[in-house]
C-alpha cells in the first residue's frame, strides 16, 4: 500500500473518484495504483503527481 499517496489525497480532501477523474482513468485503476497492486504509466504518474502535488516515490511501488 502506498500510504504516502493516500495521505496526500486525503490532505487534498479528495476521493479516489475525484483523483481518477482528474487523471482520466477509472476509479478501479486508481485504487489499484494506490493499493500498490499496479504501477501507472509514465503519463498517468505525471498527472497524479500534478494533481496530488507528490513525488514519484509516492506513486511507484519501490521493491
Amino acid at each position: 500500500m502506498r500510504s504516502n499517496l493516500i495521505q496526500k489525497r486525503k490532505k487534498k480532501k479528495m476521493t479516489q473518484q475525484e483523483v481518477a477523474d482528474k487523471v482520466s482513468i477509472c476509479r478501479t485503476h486508481y485504487n489499484r495504483i494506490e493499493s500498490g497492486d499496479r504501477n501507472p504509466s509514465h503519463m498517468v504518474a505525471v498527472k497524479i503527481k500534478n494533481v496530488l502535488d507528490c513525488n514519484y516515490e509516492d506513486i511507484f511501488k519501490m521493491n
